[in-house]
C-alpha cells in the first residue's frame, strides 16, 4: 500500500520525491481566477499531520493556491484510492482529489481519461461529485458521473473520499458508503481505464462552474489528512 501521511514541522513542504506543483494561471480551461504556484504559503504541512493547501489574495489581488500531482513520481493501475480530508466552504471554493492517464503527454486529454474521486463546489457544501472524463464524454458539460448527498455540511469536519478501480468498473465511496458504480457500458464513448494513472489534488477558485459572481472568502483551505493507494 502506497501511504502519503503528511507528518512533518510545520511549513515544511510535501515530500518533494512524491509530489511535483503545477504552477500557472490563464484559467485553466475554464475561467478559474487563481494562479497556482509553489510556494509554502500555498502548499505546506502544518505540523498536526495535514497537508494545507491555502488559496489567498495577494496584496495585489492575485488569488494563488497550489496544485499538487505525483506525475512522473507515482502511478497506480487499479485498486483503491483514497484521500481524508476537510474542504473549505464558502462559494467559489472548488478543491479537488482526482487522477490522469499517465499517457496524457502522448495521447492527449481527454483521451488518456480521467476520474475524478472528488469534486466539491463551496456554494454546495453537503454535496460533492465523482465522474468520468474520455474520449466523447469530457469537460463539464460532458463528464459521466453522478452527486453525491453526504447529508451533511462536508467544510465542517474531515471526511473520506475514495473509488474503488477494476478492469471492470469505477466505483465512488463517501466515508465507507458506496454511492454509484460507472462501467464500459456506462459511458457514450471508449473506456480509457486500463493503465496507469497519477494523483492530483488542488483548490481551485472561481471558473465556470463555481462561478465568478462574488468575492470568495480568503484564504481558504483544503487539509489533507492522508492518501492511500492499494491494491
Amino acid at each position: 500500500m502506497w501511504v502519503q501521511d503528511f507528518t512533518g514541522p510545520a511549513g515544511a513542504p510535501p515530500d518533494p520525491e512524491t509530489w511535483v506543483h503545477e504552477v500557472g494561471g490563464g484559467g485553466w480551461g475554464d475561467g478559474q481566477q487563481q494562479v497556482y504556484t509553489a510556494d509554502r504559503r500555498n502548499a505546506a504541512l502544518d505540523g498536526t499531520g495535514h497537508l494545507a493547501i491555502t488559496a489567498r489574495r495577494e496584496a495585489d489581488g492575485t488569488v494563488t493556491s497550489a496544485r499538487l500531482t505525483t506525475r512522473d513520481r507515482f502511478t497506480t493501475t487499479f485498486g483503491r484510492i483514497e484521500a481524508r480530508m476537510k474542504v473549505p466552504g464558502g462559494p467559489g471554493t472548488w478543491p479537488a482529489f482526482w487522477m490522469l492517464g499517465a499517457d496524457l503527454d502522448v495521447v492527449g486529454w481527454p483521451a488518456c481519461g480521467e476520474i475524478d474521486v472528488m469534486e466539491h463546489v463551496g456554494a454546495d457544501p453537503r454535496r460533492c461529485h465523482g465522474t468520468l472524463h474520455g474520449p466523447g464524454y469530457s469537460g463539464l458539460a460532458g463528464g459521466v458521473g453522478r452527486v453525491m448527498d453526504a447529508g451533511t455540511d462536508l467544510s465542517e469536519d474531515f471526511h473520506e473520499y475514495a473509488v474503488v478501480w477494476d478492469e471492470s468498473a469505477v466505483t465512488w465511496i463517501l466515508d465507507g458508503r458506496e454511492h454509484h458504480r460507472l462501467t464500459p457500458t456506462d459511458v457514450p464513448g471508449p473506456w480509457p481505464f486500463d493503465h496507469p494513472f497519477y494523483l492530483l489534488v488542488n483548490l481551485a477558485i472561481g471558473g465556470d462552474w463555481p462561478g465568478n459572481d462574488g468575492d470568495p472568502v480568503l484564504p481558504a483551505v483544503l487539509l489533507v489528512d492522508w492518501i492511500r493507494a492499494r491494491r
